[in-house]
Order: structure tokens, then sequence, then C-alpha cells
């Protein structure tokens, strides 16, 4: 179904998953605030399948409704309690889903052509109701860079890197991947070629899509406003702003690579000799932008 709706049912991911963690940070239960939240989606698992999750970051806190206090976490030992975040989770998507079929917005084919009928999707929607949905949520390991950090290194791959590749030969692929069901050991996977294409284009997005989302106080549309309260509700100094990166250094350091070394020799440097500019006016080009966040 995600295959043949990917935009909705990825979006209704991102949705569910924020609107889950929002409703539990405003419930005064918890916290009473607005928390900061940033999402990730990830479409793959070690062996290239169609494994759709997201991973976040969650504030610690929230910034009071009159964004004058901040509301620092009652309990040292968890932020929201995991069950709980299932059911609504659950309930949110199940609903959106829901939803999607009955304005028609969502396209049956192939495998799931029968659920065109109204009856069968009633019964589908039932049995996914009967399962425990995953929520995986845990402690920070160290501090709010090195969290960054971690998730920022999966933020600019897809599906596989280079270095779990083993072997290419006779139309067969070699790469190694992680079994977690027992302990984790490193095992090598061969697929025929064709079929290592099939899984690695599962994980092509949506022309334009967007798979880094920020919510809550982290949020487009009124970060401008909360970060700066946010700061000043825990008396931290304003970021101190530093000179946007070049392409170069930028590429360096998110893959490591040295666009500028010539690729043959690797001890030469490229020197840009010319600057070629498209032949059409740039507000011509249709723009291919995601939905905002």
């Amino acid at each position: 179904m995600a295959q043949g709706n990917p935009q909705l049912l990825y979006g209704l991911l991102f949705q569910s998953a924020a609107a889950t963690l929002q409703t539990f940070g405003r419930d005064p239960k918890w916290l009473g605030g607005e928390i900061g939240l940033t999402l990730v989606l990830h479409t793959w698992g070690q062996t290239l399948e169609h494994h759709i999750h997201v991973h976040g970051i969650v504030t610690g806190g929230a910034l009071a409704p009159d964004s004058a206090r901040w509301i620092a976490t009652k309990r040292r030992d968890f932020l929201f309690p995991v069950k709980g975040l299932a059911k609504v989770f659950r309930g949110k998507y199940l609903a959106g889903l829901h939803r999607a079929y009955t304005q028609g917005a969502l396209c049956c084919a192939g495998s799931t052509a029968p659920l065109a009928s109204p009856k069968a999707f009633d019964r589908f929607l039932a049995q996914l109701r009967q399962h425990a949905w995953v929520v995986y949520a845990k402690p920070p390991f160290g501090s709010a860079q090195q969290v960054v950090a971690y998730l920022g290194r999966y933020t600019h791959r897809v599906a596989i890197s280079n270095h779990r590749l083993v072997a290419v030969h006779e139309g067969q692929v070699a790469f190694r991947w992680r079994d977690s069901r027992h302990g984790n050991r490193v095992k090598v996977m061969t697929l025929a070629a064709g079929e290592f294409i099939r899984r690695f284009l599962l994980h092509t997005l949506p022309s334009g899509w967007v798979r880094i989302r920020h919510y809550g106080l982290l949020g487009n549309r009124c970060r401008a406003r909360t970060l700066p309260a946010s700061r000043q509700a825990l008396s931290q100094p304003p970021p101190v702003l530093t000179a946007p990166a070049s392409a170069p250094e930028l590429m360096r350091r998110l893959t490591g690579i040295d666009i500028e070394r010539c690729p043959h020799c690797h001890q030469g440097r490229l020197a840009v000799i010319a600057t070629l500019y498209p032949l059409w006016p740039l507000e011509d080009v249709p723009r291919t932008t995601g939905p905002p966040s």
C-alpha cells in the first residue's frame, strides 16, 4: 500500500508521530506546553526491504503557553509512557488512513486491489487495531550534540552505504547486513542484481519530498518566536552566527569526499574555469518543494 501511495502514507506517518508527541507534551499531566521535535523518515531495513519508520529527537521539556517559562520533565526515567504513545499513535494513524480511504485519496491496486471494497477495507482496519503497535523510546546516550550528530549521520544516506558492499560478480550482488534477531551478528547476503536494484529503488522518494521535518517550537512557522523565547526561559545565550559553508566544505563534512580533488590522480586540484548559466530565466523554472512543516 505504501509503494502505491508513498506521499500519502509517508505524510500520514509524519503527521501521526508528531501529533502523538505533541498531544502528550500539551497534556498538563506530563508537561503542559509546546515541545520541539525533529523527525527523519527512513524506509529501509538492513536487507533493503521496505521498513517504513521515522526517527525523532524530542526536547526534554516544553515552552509554557505564556512563552515565559520552560517546563522541565517531571520524571527523570522517562518523558512519556511508551505504551500510551503506541496506543495514541495507532489511533491517529488508522483514523488518518480511514479518512483518506473515505475521501477517495487512497489508491488500492495490485496486491491491495481487494481492499477497494469498503467491507474488505473495514476488516483490514479492524485487523490492524488488534495488533500492538511499536513506539521505541530511549533516553539520550550522551549530550544533545551527540544525539543530533548521531541522527545527522543518517539524514543523507539512502538504503545502503558503499562499505557494506562485498562483491558484484556474474549478476550477483553481495553485501553485509546485521541480523538483530541473532545478537546483531554481521552476515553476508547475496541477491540477483535485478532484485538488489528493485529493493534499492523501493527507497526512492517522490520528487520534492522532504524527509526531515520540524514540529512544535522548532516548526518553521513559529521558530522565529519560540526559539528566542525558549532560550530566554532557559537562560541560554543566542547562538553565534557563522558564515555559511561553501559547497566543497559542506560535501567534505557530510560525505568525507573532497569534490575539488581530481578523481583520477587524487593529487591535483580541480579549478573552476567557467560557470554555465541556464538559458531560461530562473523564475520560469517550476519549483518542486515539499509540503511545509
